[in-house]
This record gives C-alpha cells, structure tokens and sequence, in this order.
C-alpha cells in the first residue's frame, strides 16, 4: 500500500512537471517573441520601447536646475507606467523619456507634458496658495536651539504675493498644520510656530540631508514654469541588443540542462529528486513572473540566476548531510530524515539572510534594482519550498518505490581536515595584493582618463548621433549589422539605438565621441552602408540615465541590507564576531570584482550594479553554511576545556567543502553558458560575475573561517588575560591578609 501510495505522489510530481512545461514553453515562445500578453513583460534593455523627445517652449535657454528638476518631475509621473523607464537631458534644452513596453505615445505625451501641480493646503483640504507663488526651495541645515543637534530642513522662498497670502495663513492658523500635496499627495505636513511674514519659510522634520533635498526638489518642481512640447517619438532597440535574449534564454536552458546531468551523476537518487525540483521551480517562477506582469530586465536575469544557484545549493545542503548520516551507519531512511533536520538551519539562515537583503533593495532601491529584488525574492521564496517540500516529497516517494539500497544515495566516510588555517595568512596576502592592485589601476586610470573606471553613457552620458540612411532598417538589423562596426570603434559594447517613427533616421547613442572617433564613424558607415556626411546630423551631448538619485538609491540601499543581515546574522549566531566576518567577507568579495573592472577596463553601466547584487546575495550565502557548521561543532564540543578551536573551525570548512565546489560549479555554469553564448553586453555583465563566483567560493572556504577564528582566538586570550589577572590580583589580596 506505501508503495503504491509512493508511486502516485511521483506520477503527480511527474505530471505537474510536464503541465509546467508546456505551460512555460509558451511562456518562454512568447517572450522571445516580445509578446507582453503571451510571455514575460520586458524591460528597455531586453526588448526596447517608446522614446519621446521634449523640447523646451520658449527662446531663453533654461536653467540647469529647471531642467535638473523637470526630469525629476518626469521621472515620478512616468513611474506611473513603468518603473523601468528612463528620464534624461539632451543638449540644453531637451528631455527625453524612454517607456519599455509601450508602442503608441500619443496615449501618453499630454499627460507626461504637463507640469506638476504643487499646492499649499489647510488642515481641512482648502487650497489657499500654488507652486506658482514660490520662488525657490533649497535644503540645508540648522541647530536646534533647545538640544544643540543638527536639523535637516528645507528653506521655502515665496515671492512678494505669495509672502502676503503666507503670513496671513500662518496668523489664522497659527499652531496648526499647513500640508503641502505635490500631484495630489501630501509630501510634507509642516506645524506653524509663528507667523511668517518675510515670505521665507523653515521646514523641519527630515531624517537626513537626502529627504530635505528631495522634499526641495519636489517643491521646485511643482512650481516650475517650463513648458514642454513634443519634437518627435521613436522607437527604441533593445538596450542590449536585439539578440540578448534570445541567447540568455538558450544559455539559461543549456545551463539547467548541464546542473541536471551533473546532479543525477554526482547524487543518483537524490540528484533525479533535485532535477524535478528544479523543474518545477523554473515553471512556477516564470509563472509567477508572467501572471503578475513583472517587467524583467537584465538585472532581473540576475536574481533568476542567483535564485536558481540557491535552489541547487539547498539540494546539495541536504544531501550532503544525508551522505554523512549513511556514513555514520544510519539506514537509508533515517538518515533521509536526518539530512532534512539537520540542513534545514543552514538551509533557512541563508535564504532569509539573502531574502532581508531582498526586501531592503525592492525598498529603498528604484528601478533596475527593484527589479532585480522582486525576481531575488521570489526565487528565494519558491527555492525553499521546492527544496524542503518538493524534494523531501520526491526522496519519500522514490524511497517507498524500491530504491532504499546505499547505492543509490551515496556515503560519506569522515575524512581527515584539511588544516586550511595555517594558510590563512596567505589568502589574506593573496586578497590585499589583489584589492590593492585594482586601487592601484584605479589611480593610474583616474590620472590618464580622468575616470576610475570605464564608465558607460548610463553613468557619465555621451553622445546622441542621428544617421538618415537610404534603406529602412529594422532595428533588429540595426543591432545586427550596423552597432558592430560602432562597438569597434568605440571599444564599448554599450551602444545604443533608436529608430525614429516613419522614417529611415536612426540615432546611435555611445560613449562621448572625440573628432576623430565621430569622422570614423562616419567614414565606416559610407563604407559599408552608402552613408554620407550630410546623412549625419551634429551629434548631441546626452545626460546619463542612471540619475545620482538611482546611485544614491543604490548605495543606501546596499548599506541598509547589509546592516541588516549583519542584525540577523548576530541574532541567530549569538556572536557579533560571525556578523562582522560576513560582512568583511562580502566586503571583500565586492573590491576583488571592483579590482577586475579596474584593470580589465570592462565597461561600468547598469550591469555593473546587477552584477554587484548578485554578489553581494551570493556571497552571504555560501558563507552562512560554513558557519552553521562551525557552530554546530561548537555545541558539539560544549563544555570541553580541551577543544581545539582551530581543529573546529577545520573541521566545519572540510565538512562543507563538497557543498562550496558543487554549488559554485552549478552557479558557475549558468554564468558561464550566457558568458559563452551571449552578445557582448550580455558577456559584460557575465564576465565580472563569472569572478565573483569563484571569489565568493574562495572567500567562503578560505577566509571567513580564518577571519571569524582570528576574532575568537583574540577574544579567549583577552578572556584568559583577564582571568589571569583577576587571579593574580585575588592572590595578591590573600598574602596581604
């Protein structure tokens, strides 16, 4: 009866496998097909979209802060559509605005024309001044008189109608509250201490200088007086080329192909539980992704990639401990229930270390990066089901079939450590050299180029360059043909284009082009394609379209998750030395790859912060598995005077090195697959990536276990150094008596 029972819950699994992938088929055809309704919403990076160009109403050339403050103003009213969407400044007096996913403009232009409306209020909703009363709104700071601190504020200058208008409503409302709604949504609720009658207010109550500065932003921006008007719309070509996808998506399969055949050879039985498992998570995320219509870009490739590692990771965990329960002389079914109970700590502390660093990005992040946390968290949340319900229900189900023979699962005998602390001053060595030469071509880039790094146009800007040509190019064609030439000219494989809507024009963004450069360009392009001087328009200065906002969005939001996960790694661990070792592991982690951007000149653009958050998931990961072992051997060891802190920590590292190699080999090839098949800019990003999972898998094994005992051991001889004196003193006390 079990058996049979064991066979239906298989055929189940099997079944819901099959329904998933034909599902997903059509999932993954419609996708590559672009279609938003049949396959996965996609980002400008992946599948292109609608550019609108804005020029400025008016003769004057506005001020940088105008236009400053109306791409902001743009960027929160076209977040409304898409998160994803681009907001930059061409030339002096122009705007453009780039929608993923959206095919006709004119839907949209009038509403994303207009400016904001700024409105000052009473408590109870009346509407007594506008933006148009305001002259100007700075952030600043001030002390506070009673407590000496330091106040984050905003300084609001009205002109001499609006001054008038204010001091009479401060009077009326005097130890009131006087909202101010920016769109229709309250963005400050200021209390009134004193009638205001000069026309320059102080408003108090920020956090910190970045909240001052954008309440001051939004504030100018409702009362900015710009009109904008439409100069043209076209079409954009996917960021990455037009064949990014198509070449991820092979890659991704080949790649999952490969884990599975390394799965079933490394684990047998186990290894056909974890294949089904993976299945049914690859089907149940790309589901997911396209029933709730969450754009994907290129950063959300990324959180696919390292959620994908961690479900493999989470197998391995597992079966790993089921081996050393074999090896200790368990049957084959305990030792099943065994592995299960005793990775399930490793297995949870990992996924909800990484799921907080999650959270905090899809939170304080914007844009790209909530992207790339919204695809991590799900992967995460539906990894650990599929590992800790699927496979435990697959393993019971094969077991009850007739495969309870050790063969089938493997065994692992105890084997003598590895003694990786007596070269711990080595890999230190071995790091700081590393990290020191990538600051060290730092310095010698910044000096030669000006630039630390090889920024791309998302970061610095560039050049805006529109080329008539005698045949109507598809932009696919465009991406294929022409950008190849371009990329060799510039050495960036960041180029990109537009079409524009009914017509043969085609704008080619790159890089800031020198005289020589642009001339190239133009003579490869009447070379190769008939095109003529005439035939290029005068190249255009472009503003970078990941906004200091987005930066500092990122930084912020990568130093909270860190804190955080530092919180939960003392909380579980009872021991800030295993938090802080992380973190300086992570830290580490981040400037080996900063180091290989450095010196290997690969261009920094929005997949240089993708790769920077897969890294920094992947590696708090692999290093929380060493130290649930280290401490489990540590309560195994309670109370014993005798032990050997060193032989501990050896121990733990050499128990979970099999786990180390493996799931950095599976993660490994997924990287290595769109490294291989990839376009260039796909190669960008897979690259430095490809780096950072061997350094994570470096760092894990051979550093954070030296770091964390190098603390321990400093902490028990300044134990012992204590005592000693304490006794030393005690004794001291007892002869004077």
């Amino acid at each position: 009866m079990k058996k049979k029972k064991s066979i239906v819950v298989f055929v189940i699994l099997v079944a819901i496998v099959a329904l998933l992938g034909y599902y997903t088929y059509g999932i993954i055809k419609g996708t590559v097909a672009k279609d938003s309704d049949a396959g996965i919403k996609l980002g400008l990076d992946l599948a292109g979209g609608v550019s609108i160009t804005y020029q400025v109403v008016g003769d004057e050339t506005p001020s940088s802060e105008d236009m400053s403050d109306t791409v902001y103003q743009l960027e929160q009213r076209v977040s409304a559509y898409s998160t994803e969407a681009e907001v930059y400044q061409v030339g002096d007096n122009r705007i453009t605005v780039e929608i993923p996913g959206v095919t006709d403009a004119n839907e949209i232009l009038e509403e994303l024309g207009s400016p904001g409306s700024l409105e000052f209020q009473t408590a109870d909703g009346e509407v007594y001044m506008t933006g148009d009363y305001v002259v100007d709104a700075q952030a600043g700071t001030q002390t506070n008189e009673t407590t000496g601190s330091t106040e984050y504020v905003v300084e609001l200058t009205l002109n001499d109608e609006g001054a008038e208008i204010f001091a009479e409503y401060t009077e009326e409302y005097l130890n009131d509250y006087l909202p101010i709604y920016y769109d229709g949504e309250c963005i400050t609720y200021p209390q009134v201490n004193a009638v205001i009658s000069n026309g320059v207010a102080i408003i108090s109550g920020m956090d910190s200088y970045e909240d001052a500065e954008i309440l001051a932003t939004q504030i100018r921006s409702g009362s900015l007086t710009l009109e904008l008007e439409e100069l043209q719309s076209e079409v954009v070509g996917a960021k990455l080329g037009s064949q990014a996808l198509r070449s991820s998506i092979i890659a991704a399969i080949i790649g999952i192909l490969i884990i599975i055949v390394f799965m079933l050879v490394f684990y047998r039985i186990p290894g056909l539980a974890a294949s089904i498992a993976l299945l049914i998570y690859s089907g149940i995320l790309l589901s997911v992704l396209h029933l709730y219509h969450i754009t994907l870009m290129l950063p959300g490739i990324a959180g696919i990639i390292l959620s994908i590692g961690m479900a493999v990771d989470a197998n391995v965990i597992i079966f790993a401990r089921i081996k050393e329960e074999i090896g200790l002389g368990k049957s084959v079914g305990s030792s099943i229930t065994e592995g299960f109970k005793k990775a399930f700590s490793a297995i949870l502390d990992g996924n909800i270390t990484t799921l907080i660093a999650a959270v905090v990005l899809y939170l304080r992040g914007s844009g790209t990066i909530r992207g790339f946390a919204a695809t991590l968290a799900l992967g995460i949340i539906f990894s650990m089901f599929t590992a800790l319900v699927i496979t435990r229900w697959l393993l019971k189900a094969l077991y009850g079939m007739g495969f309870k023979d050790k063969k089938f699962y493997g065994e692992k005998k105890a084997r003598t450590p590895i003694n990786f602390l007596s070269k711990r001053f080595l890999c230190i060595g071995i790091s700081v050299a590393v990290i020191a030469a990538g600051f060290v071509g730092m310095g010698a880039f910044k000096a030669t180029s000006g630039n630390v790094l090889n920024f791309s146009l998302e970061f610095m800007g560039g050049t805006s360059t529109t080329v008539t040509f005698d045949t109507d190019y598809t932009i696919e064609e465009i991406d294929e043909e022409i950008v190849p030439y371009i990329e060799e000219i510039t050495g960036d494989s960041n180029v990109q284009t537009q079409k524009v809507s009914d017509s043969t024009e085609v704008v080619f963004k790159t890089r800031t082009l020198t005289l020589d450069e642009r001339q190239e360009m133009i003579e490869v392009l009447e070379e190769n394609f008939g095109v003529t001087e005439d035939d290029v328009s005068e190249s255009q200065n472009i503003s970078s379209t990941i906004s200091s906002e987005m930066r500092s969005d990122a930084v912020w939001a990568v130093i909270i998750a860190t804190i955080c996960m530092l919180l939960y790694i003392w909380f579980r661990f009872k021991d800030i030395r295993f938090a802080s070792s992380a973190v300086i592991a992570l830290v580490h982690d981040v400037l080996i790859v900063l180091a290989f951007y450095a010196l290997s000149r690969t261009s920094v653009g929005t997949t240089f912060i993708a790769c920077m958050l897969t890294l920094v998931g992947y590696s708090i990961n692999a290093t929380i598995v060493i130290f649930d072992r280290i401490r489990e051997n540590l309560a195994l060891q309670e109370g014993n005077r005798n032990m050997d802190l060193k032989q501990v920590v050896n121990n733990s590292i050499t128990q979970t090195l099999s786990r180390s190699i493996n799931t950095s080999f599976t993660t490994f090839i997924m990287v290595f697959m769109i490294f291989v098949l990839g376009v260039s800019s796909i190669r960008e990003f897979a690259g430095p990536l490809m780096v950072g999972v061997i350094c994570g898998a470096y760092s894990s094994v051979c550093l954070t276990g030296a770091i964390w005992y190098m603390f321990k051991n400093r902490s028990l001889k300044a134990q012992a150094a204590k005592a000693e004196a304490a006794k030393a003193q005690a004794k001291s006390k007892k002869k004077k008596k």
